[in-house]
């Protein structure tokens, strides 16, 4: 039997043995402002899967805020009796745990927990088979443009903020914007592009913060300064408002991030509410879920760009036929021991084995909740 056939077999053969859980306050390089709150430290619920191939699989979901740590890191410990015994089989698993969700649904903490199992489980098959997660899916490792995520800030501290990643590489920048006063979203994305010059990638987030009219007056003030895209400008779940915002406007729109699931993104796309598509591995259902919203927006022409999540979303994006671009909003690397490389604005996967998320067990403790 050569190397490549003995892990086939131990891959099949693997099961899910126990689940490691953990709370954990990540520290951020600085806080991050958005129109709905000031997120001061990462909320992350870290999961480890230990399989009778004696490999871990790994993976972290965000939270949003520290109320939700326990009930998540609760529930991933209540799944794991259903999933001890299981082939590591990550569609299979996941399929198993929404069929015994179905009544109460794949949205909220179950989402977030099922989405959790799903990505360590990938993790762990991947590193079984000694490839990183990108070439397990039949993807190669490239280099992915990515965008430095930056929070909602004053026109002068915007465009100190920009200087700084036009020094690290980056040659593209989102920022935060949905301020009181619109003259001051006017003004930020002004500073943008006075540091940046009009060749530079720039996009603005409204957060969901206005009605679609409102929405639809206030990007018209940006719409000459030059936008690649808007973001979320009404309510997530609002798919014909945003329909109307896009007819409205000359500025891209861009939706998904909140999309739970394939069932959103078909709603999403039959109201015709974005031009482009934002998924997010945690809320799109783990790499299972990306990979089949990923065939649903290539379907459609939509592109692919990344919400949170960078580690194992530039995995992802490397096969998704549409991808676009890639966010950098630094959520784990104080407790990953292997974190993304950004190198001249591009982001480079993790060229090992697994997605590229290795705990630092010592930071694990240090910054637990």
């Amino acid at each position: 039997m050569t190397k490549a056939d003995q892990s086939e077999h131990i891959g099949t053969e693997a099961t899910i043995t126990k689940f490691e859980v953990r709370a954990i306050r990540a520290p951020l390089g600085k806080p991050h402002r958005t129109a709905s709150g000031t997120i001061e430290v990462a909320p992350l619920v870290t999961l480890e899967i230990e399989t009778s191939a004696g490999v871990r699989g790994s993976a972290y979901v965000f939270v949003y805020t520290p109320l939700a740590l326990e009930p998540v890191a609760s529930l991933l410990k209540e799944i794991e009796a259903s999933t001890r015994g299981l082939a590591l089989a990550p569609a299979m698993i996941t399929d198993t745990l929404a069929a015994r969700f179905r009544l109460l649904g794949m949205q909220g903490l179950v989402g977030i927990a099922i989405a959790a199992i799903d990505m360590a489980a990938w993790d762990a098959l991947a590193k079984i088979h000694s490839m990183p997660l990108a070439r397990l899916l039949g993807g190669t490792i490239a280099p992915i443009r990515a965008y430095d995520s930056l929070g909602q800030l004053g026109a002068k501290e915007t465009a100190d903020e920009v200087e700084g990643s036009l020094r690290k590489g980056f040659s593209a920048v989102k920022v935060k914007a949905a301020n009181v006063d619109a003259s001051t979203d006017v003004d930020v994305i002004s500073a943008i592009r006075n540091v940046a010059g009009r060749g530079a990638w720039v996009a603005a987030d409204f957060n969901q913060a206005f009605s679609v009219s409102e929405s639809i007056s206030r990007i018209r003030l940006l719409e000459d300064i030059g936008l690649d895209w808007i973001e979320e400008p009404v309510r997530a779940e609002d798919y014909v408002g945003h329909a109307t915002v896009r007819s409205k406007v000359k500025v891209p729109v861009q939706t998904g991030e909140n999309w739970w699931g394939i069932p959103d993104m078909t709603k999403a796309i039959a109201a015709g509410a974005s031009d482009l598509v934002m998924l997010d591995a945690m809320k799109i259902g783990g790499v299972t879920g990306w990979l089949r919203a990923a065939s649903l927006a290539a379907a459609h022409g939509l592109p692919v760009s990344s919400h949170l999540f960078a580690e194992i979303s530039a995995h992802l994006l490397s096969v998704t036929p549409t991808a676009d671009m890639l966010e950098w909003l630094d959520l784990s690397s104080a407790i990953n021991s292997t974190p993304l490389t950004i190198r001249n604005g591009m982001a480079m996967a993790f060229d090992g084995p697994g997605c590229g998320i290795n705990f630092d067990h010592k930071a694990l403790e240090k910054y637990a909740a």
